[in-house]
């Protein structure tokens, strides 16, 4: 690399300088293309970058049965342009309602629309213009105000991991939402509801569930918070998020310079979670081994810091109690809700009860 690159790329600004300009429009923009990758805690133009061009390829390869296509990205339903219409749109509008409350200098939920609602109610109700509008719109009428309602005035009041307001705002509006598409279905859809596609996602195939299919499933993990689950997609993000590490350390994870230890927690919270119950990867399909890569993983490393022992501790708990909670949750919702929203529920309980735990073992106070 040239001198000139190289002194140009370090110049690349960081979190800090990002937070302290968001009256500029780049920095500005750099936030909301950041928001795409806020659900891994990475929170940096280049992974999101990464993440929507992995996905991009992923559904180009499964449009065209490549071999290497992983595994069917949104869970083989085709319907990932239409997802990522409506999750886009959602943020769009969240921020031309709700970006004002950035000029409190601190941090704020602006991404959640990107990977809640808007994406679910497509997997939901299906393909078309207005259910991608719809679940916009709800994202940002609904989803984003209560996550800031919770973030602002519990989370913060209480020193609670904001994670957990994240995603109890999204649980608490889809499931109003959902009753809302309900009471009103032409909102969504003008099929009948046994047409509806299932609400928890099923893999097409039944393939051996070996040390391969392992390896790969740990690494799809990180792209399924938005609904994406591929390799591909992950790849995209992973790659992102160190290249923009190697930039500048003080760029992505809030400048916390902890991407290397988050990476390596969520790593291990996956892998220990397919190992864990590759049996009901096996039988149901699908498993929400993903949980504490988005929840009690980064925000334990976040607030308590990067050693061993809270890396460990974090990703065996997450591992163990995130998954099965979220399966009980989900299995108990009534047909017309998308089972994402045990999931979102199950993160914000570990949260909350995982890192005092962590806390208490360890000592941690940074």
């Amino acid at each position: 690399m040239s001198g000139r690159a190289e002194s140009w790329l370090h110049r690349w600004p960081d979190y800090s300088h990002m937070l302290d300009h968001l009256d500029e429009p780049m920095a500005r923009l750099r936030w909301i293309i950041g928001d795409i990758s806020e659900v891994a805690f990475y929170k940096h133009e280049l992974p999101a970058l990464g993440l929507l061009s992995g996905a991009a390829l992923a559904h180009w390869a499964n449009r065209n049965g490549k071999p290497w296509q992983g595994f069917a990205i949104s869970y083989g339903t085709g319907l990932w342009p239409w997802l990522v219409i409506s999750s886009l749109l959602g943020l769009l509008l969240s921020h031309v309602l709700w970006g004002w409350v950035l000029s409190s200098g601190t941090w704020q939920p602006t991404f959640v629309a990107f990977v809640s609602l808007p994406a679910a109610m497509v997997l939901l109700c299906g393909a078309g213009w207005r259910v991608a509008f719809n679940g916009a719109l709800f994202g940002a009428l609904l989803v984003t105000p209560a996550s800031l309602l919770l973030v602002n005035y519990l989370c913060y009041p209480l020193q609670l991991p904001v994670v957990a307001g994240n995603v109890g705002g999204m649980a608490i509006a889809s499931v109003l939402a959902f009753i809302l598409c309900r009471r009103y279905p032409r909102l969504v859809r003008s099929t009948p509801a046994a047409d509806l596609p299932q609400a928890v996602p099923v893999l097409s195939t039944k393939p051996e569930h070996g040390v391969l299919w392992t390896l790969r499933r740990v690494l799809a993990d990180f792209s399924e918070a938005p609904f994406f689950g591929n390799e591909w997609a992950s790849l995209g993000l992973l790659s992102g998020v160190l290249l923009a590490y190697a930039i500048s350390p003080g760029g992505p994870a809030y400048g916390s310079q902890l991407v290397i230890e988050i990476i390596a927690g969520q790593s291990l919270a996956s892998f220990i979670g397919v190992l864990v119950w590759r049996h009901k990867w096996r039988s149901l399909g699908w498993y929400p081994t993903y949980i504490p890569i988005v929840s009690v993983v980064p925000a334990a490393v976040l607030a308590l810091g990067g050693s061993w022992q809270v890396i460990v501790l974090s990703a065996i708990l997450g591992a163990l109690m995130a998954p099965p909670l979220a399966h009980a949750i989900s299995q108990r919702l009534p047909s017309h809700m998308h089972g994402y929203i045990g999931n979102v529920s199950s993160m914000a309980v570990c949260t909350v009860l995982i890192i005092p735990f962590i806390r208490l073992v360890t000592g941690a106070t940074s």
